[in-house]
């Protein structure tokens, strides 16, 4: 990310133009992260930053290659001394602020980003937690920004390790130094560049975080270090002034074109990436070229300052809203002048003062200082995850707290049926389970892997119970959250239940408009499959429910109804399973339409029921299945409405019975669904008397 410039550089060799590139990135990354509708590509600046710092290093390391590990050694302490201080700085008043600030429900999660982060794996958390759907719902923390920061510390971790073989290679072959290693980083980028554009198609989360995604971008700067300067006879003609613009118009152009929905990174990383390229090689001089604009003074001071403000400005961002609410435009423009305050401060205080007083040449001075740094980082991160995870009761401990509240409050105004008996207890105390436990109070699906996900080719099962009554669940992860109570149902009804559940993927005809086709074609032929192996009066009854979380390709989410609808009725009329009855759910309240995650709202909230809470207005889903299963009016098709349970005519608490209904913005808890068992059981009965 952000560097800063060394001391002692001497004034005919400073780049005004990669100062100024350092202001543009760091201030597309700000103004991206307080209005990201506003700069929509902004997070390219990122991009920009791994360039430049291919391009220095390399620079410094083809100046003097290693040719010893005591070399590289020197080399790792120049950068512990550089980046560590300042980043040391902010991780601790992260962790110090977590308890302070941010909600229990929290701790557990943002104490590991810090440890990861410490030890500089964050983008690699971040990367593993990409694909996981229920982790969609979770409060960003206050250190996901120093993903990149890990990127590039991996990458100064092996690079001159790799320089110095190029150069051995070179050495030995009998070549010219800079055409090995040229070819050499050379390969690194194409290799790089079609792993990136490879798995940007088909998991675009993970690729995104990837240091070996990423790898390109930081050696195209490596590349140019080894290119040669340009001709006098092109600085004459102006051609680098022309070059150099090109390259900056490409950086802003992608800052200001790029959205959310651009395939990132993959091929369009190469416009930003190859912009910056272009005006680092170009080293124009002032007049018509875009140096003195990049060199003005206002440039300048932001890019000294970009490492330090690039580390506190998301912090800020993310604890503010605990504190103020929402964020008005006093509020973000306080975050700027904090910003760059803190900024300076570090950069005079710890960036300058470890910088020019740690001794580089004392290898054990800086060994210590990141042995103890990170050694009480990671203890205090270690200590903070233990905390957070006490509030989380599972298991026996989950059940005795279970059954003390539901004897305080009494079974009949306990959770779901606290609404149907008109109880007064729907307050939020007692509280069972506590905010942070409900976000692990799952159905056992989870716990047992019964998912397809991903590409949708591991096709699990599960089964429950063991009667003669053969009932298939199928849906996504809103009829897996029904099993606590229809498994119940099971052992009491004689049932034997089987999954067919896929994360984040709705069996239809219509094609969900995931991040990859090869995700798409995967759903598709997914519900295909749930046909196949459902049909042909293979089950009594066929139990099924589906959240719309994907618009169909070719619709965004607003206008995605009647494309859902036909390709839910097309299914349900292929779904004809030898007339086996059906049963549609219809899908639960979404409190993600005004709550980012409710138990991290009651636990932040001094007045969680009016913080919290919704109403069947607010709250209320898109379901095309269910209105699909109405209209086509087929008669081995029923539909039932669990509703009432969560919500009245004028609100939707968000504690119901003195039981957390959600786990996050739109499931609900096993707790909560287990309170149900009676109420689900008599409706489906209900609706299929014959069953």
């Amino acid at each position: 990310m952000p560097r800063k410039s060394d001391a002692g550089t001497k004034a005919k060799n400073f780049r005004g133009d990669i100062q100024g590139l350092r202001a543009i990135a760091v201030s597309l990354v700000v103004i991206y992260h307080l209005w990201p509708q506003r700069l929509t590509g902004g997070f390219i600046g990122v991009d920009v930053f791994f360039v430049i710092s291919g391009f220095l290093i390399t620079s410094h390391l083809l100046k003097r290659p290693p040719t010893s590990f005591a070399d590289v050694m020197t080399f790792w302490i120049r950068r512990i001394k550089r980046l560590l201080p300042a980043s040391f700085l902010v991780l601790a008043a992260s962790l110090a602020a977590i308890p302070l600030l941010a909600p229990a429900t929290v701790w557990k999660e943002w104490a590991t980003q810090i440890v990861a982060a410490t030890f500089y794996v964050q983008n690699w958390r971040l990367a593993s937690t990409s694909v996981d759907y229920l982790a969609a719902d979770n409060a960003t923390s206050a250190v996901q920004h120093f993903w990149s920061l890990s990127v590039e510390e991996q990458f100064y971790l092996f690079w001159p390790i790799i320089i110095a073989a190029l150069v051995a290679l070179a050495v030995v072959l009998r070549k010219k130094r800079m055409v090995v290693v040229t070819a050499g980083i050379g390969l690194i980028v194409v290799v790089s560049l079609v792993y990136s554009v490879s798995l940007t198609n088909s998991e675009p989360g993970i690729a995104y975080f990837s240091t070996f995604t990423r790898a390109w971008e930081l050696a195209i700067g490596g590349l140019v270090a080894t290119l040669p300067a340009l001709s006098p006879l092109v600085r004459r003609w102006k051609l680098d002034a022309i070059l150099a613009w090109i390259g900056l118009l490409a950086v802003l152009y992608a800052g200001f074109t790029f959205t959310g929905a651009t395939v990132f990174p993959g091929y369009a990383a190469a416009l930003p990436v190859v912009g910056t390229a272009l005006v680092i090689w170009a080293n124009a001089s002032r007049g018509v070229s875009p140096t003195g604009l990049l060199s003005h003074p206002v440039a300048r001071f932001l890019g000294d300052h970009s490492y330090s403000i690039y580390l506190w400005h998301w912090p800020l961002l993310v604890f503010l809203p605990f504190v103020s609410g929402e964020l008005g435009i006093l509020d973000k423009a306080g975050v700027v002048l904090v910003t760059i305050l803190l900024a300076m401060l570090t950069k005079r205080y710890v960036e300058d003062r470890f910088r020019l007083h740690l001794d580089t040449s004392k290898v054990l001075t800086g060994g210590r200082f990141l042995i103890v740094g990170t050694l009480i980082l990671g203890l205090l991160g270690a200590t903070l995850i233990n905390v957070g995870s006490k509030g989380e009761e599972t298991g026996d401990k989950l059940a005795q707290e279970v059954q003390r509240v539901q004897k305080q409050v009494g079974i009949d105004c306990f959770g779901g049926p606290a609404m149907e008996n008109s109880c007064t207890n729907t307050g939020s105390t007692p509280m069972v389970p506590t905010p942070a436990a409900a976000k692990n109070d799952k159905s056992q699906a989870y716990a047992d892997k019964c998912w397809s996900g991903d590409d949708f080719k591991g096709r699990p099962t599960c089964t429950y119970g063991t009667g003669d009554t053969k009932v298939a669940l199928t849906g996504n992860s809103h009829a897996g959250q029904w099993l606590p109570a229809l498994a119940k149902i099971a052992d009491e009804r004689g049932w034997t239940i089987t999954t067919y559940l896929a994360s984040n993927c709705a069996p239809t005809s219509a094609p969900a408009d995931y991040d990859s086709d090869i995700k798409t074609e995967g759903c598709l032929d997914y519900g295909r499959w749930v046909q196949e192996q459902t049909a042909d009066g293979k089950y009594d009854l066929i139990i099924t429910s589906n959240r719309q979380s994907k618009a169909v390709k070719g619709f965004n989410i607003e206008n995605t109804e009647r494309a859902a609808v036909a390709g839910y009725a097309s299914y349900l009329t292929a779904w004809k399973s030898a007339e086996t009855p059906i049963v549609v759910i219809r899908d639960t309240p979404f409190p993600g339409n005004t709550l980012k995650n409710v138990p991290d709202c009651l636990a932040g909230s001094t007045d969680p029921l009016k913080d919290c809470s919704g109403n069947p207005t607010s709250w209320k889903s898109l379901d095309p299945l269910t209105t699909a299963a109405q209209d086509e009016n087929l008669p081995y098709v029923k539909t039932i409405d669990m509703t009432e349970f969560f919500c009245d005519t004028n609100s939707c608490p968000a504690v119901i019975g003195s039981v957390v209904p959600y786990f996050d913005a739109s499931h609900i808890t096993a707790t909560f669904a287990s309170t149900l068992t009676p109420a689900l059981e008599k409706k489906i009965y209900e609706a299929v008397p014959s069953f």
